[in-house]
């Protein structure tokens, strides 16, 4: 009895891996399909004179 437990629990953890294996390559084809922009510039971040985030460049100032 003991033995088709096992054998059992050896199932049920190789349909667990497939199905993880499954879910990590579709998340994969969702990355590449959204694509993104994956510039430098879209993601860069300054810091303003208050010490905020923001996504504009500083003025230069003279």
């Amino acid at each position: 009895m003991a033995k088709s437990q096992a054998t059992f629990m050896k199932k049920q953890l190789e349909k667990n891996r497939q199905k993880k294996k499954e879910d990590k390559e579709q998340r994969k084809l969702e990355r590449q399909q959204n694509g993104g922009s994956g510039d430098l510039e879209s993601m860069m971040a300054y810091v303003n004179e208050f010490g905020e985030i923001v996504s504009t460049p500083p003025e230069k100032k003279v």
